[in-house]
């Protein structure tokens, strides 16, 4: 056993050593793809992980913590009625602007106080594909027709898909509801208003907070409460300070100060920071900094401090594998935001000239990368809007639409590590499989 285990560590050493010797530093491809990976990894902790998945880890803590395993079951679990549950999954995953990533501690939460397979599956898909402001931007940027079937397919695929899902694997679901039948639920701590209110002024949070720049030409409901999202977001935040004071009883001087230096930060940030998007980092970062400090040494409830250690649990669990997934993916498929585009170790010319035409094979493609590849809230819109105009069939763009923005690679890994590899394998499976047929059907149609 001793042998091997170090003969093992020998191949790791050898394998290591001869990809650094081998590395191909002359070829242009190569060192373009390492340029993509380093720019999809900065772009990612400075747009996604400060301002989206850190409230999302908070917001998953709240789940974990403050909401009833009693409350979860009632709506999502296995003994749940399915219009109920797969309604109730629908359409709070369809209130969230998030991202596939951003998802995924909201999700990982519910399934793990006893949500049932099938509506936990729901709102893993939903959050990203039903977004009401991706909707929106589809319809207005690439049109009517794409904006309406995104909107009627992504509903339909949660539902489909949670339905195939738990029927599938229907044994472990008839395990889980005869165990749920034998669970006491434990009485509620506080009034659900309470827990509703504080966990809904995190969400808005969340949502305001990354609210997507409008069109150019957009002047608007949009346009304006992009132009305000910061005194939203502001506002929200004195909410939930008022919320950490009367409904989860943390010292008012506490609440105060932490307040008090995340004002200050945004002067400082203002005053000495030349980058406009870099700013709100600071003070999101002092925010969070000083509510986890608040939670931590708080004496008074033990489940306030609970809080904070279940959002760094979330965070120790999904920030690994989602750092491993944006990495591989920007080697691979390169880096596309903002306008930016640096091709991966597949070029993307190669890409554009696969998804032409409506044919069968263009849609299976287009859906299959899309699953791997990584979208940010709402940056699917003008990246197939840029696919669109290299030739693009409208069919491909729906199934890139309806499979990229709630699968990545990072999301998959994830996804693994809480439902094991077989059900991931037939998530994902599903969803590219649906969004092939459902582009090809929309091709010939339109």
């Amino acid at each position: 056993m001793e042998t091997k285990r170090e003969l093992k560590i020998l191949a790791w050493i050898i394998l290591v050593f001869a990809a650094v010797f081998f590395l191909p530093l002359g070829s242009e491809r190569f060192m373009t793809a390492i340029d993509a990976t380093l720019d999809l990894a900065r772009w990612y902790a400075r747009e996604h992980v400060i301002l989206c998945l850190l409230p999302a880890f908070f917001i998953a803590g709240v789940i974990a913590v403050f909401v009833s395993q009693g409350s979860v079951i009632k709506y999502f679990g296995a003994n749940a009625k399915k219009w109920l549950s797969y309604s109730v999954a629908a359409i709070s995953g369809g209130i969230l602007a998030v991202c596939s990533c951003t998802i995924l501690p909201l999700f990982t939460s519910i399934y793990k106080r006893g949500a049932g397979l099938g509506p936990a599956i729901a709102f893993l898909y939903s959050g990203p594909a039903i977004s009401i402001l991706s909707i929106i931007l589809t319809a207005r940027i690439l049109g009517i027709e794409l904006g309406i079937a995104r909107t009627l397919g992504a509903i339909l695929f949660s539902v489909v898909i949670g339905l195939l899902m738990s029927f599938l694997f229907r044994r472990e679901e008839r395990a889980k509801r005869e165990e749920q039948m034998n669970i006491t639920p434990s009485p509620e701590k506080r009034p659900m208003w309470q827990t509703s209110f504080h966990f809904f002024t995190l969400v808005l949070i969340l949502v305001f907070a990354n609210w997507g720049a409008p069109a150019a030409s957009d002047r608007g409901l949009w346009a304006a409460i992009f132009a305000w999202k910061w005194y939203i977001t502001g506002a929200l935040s004195l909410v939930l300070c008022w919320s950490l004071v009367k409904i989860l009883r943390l010292r008012l001087r506490w609440v105060a100060l932490g307040a008090a230096a995340t004002v200050v930060s945004v002067v400082l940030a203002n005053l000495f920071i030349r980058d406009a998007k870099l700013v709100p980092l600071v003070p999101m970062v002092v925010a969070i900094a000083a509510l986890s400090l608040i939670l931590l040494f708080d004496k008074r409830d033990a489940e306030n401090r609970e809080w904070a250690l279940s959002a760094w649990g979330f965070a120790k669990q999904i920030l690994p594998l989602l750092a491993v997934g944006v990495v591989t993916a920007g080697f691979l498929l390169g880096s596309t935001h903002d306008q930016t585009s640096v091709a991966g170790i597949i070029p993307n010319r190669w890409i554009e000239w696969a998804v032409g035409g409506n044919s069968l094979l263009s849609n299976f493609f287009a859906s299959f990368t899309g699953a791997f590849m990584y979208f940010a809230t709402l940056t699917e819109v003008p990246i197939i809007q840029g696919l669109l105009a290299s030739g693009m069939g409208k069919g491909p763009a729906l199934a890139l639409l309806l499979a990229g923005p709630s699968l990545s690679l990072p999301n998959m890994l994830v996804i693994r590590g809480v439902l094991g590899t077989k059900k991931t394998v037939v998530y994902v499976a599903l969803v590219i499989a649906m969004a092939t047929l459902s582009g090809f059907l929309f091709g010939n149609l339109f």
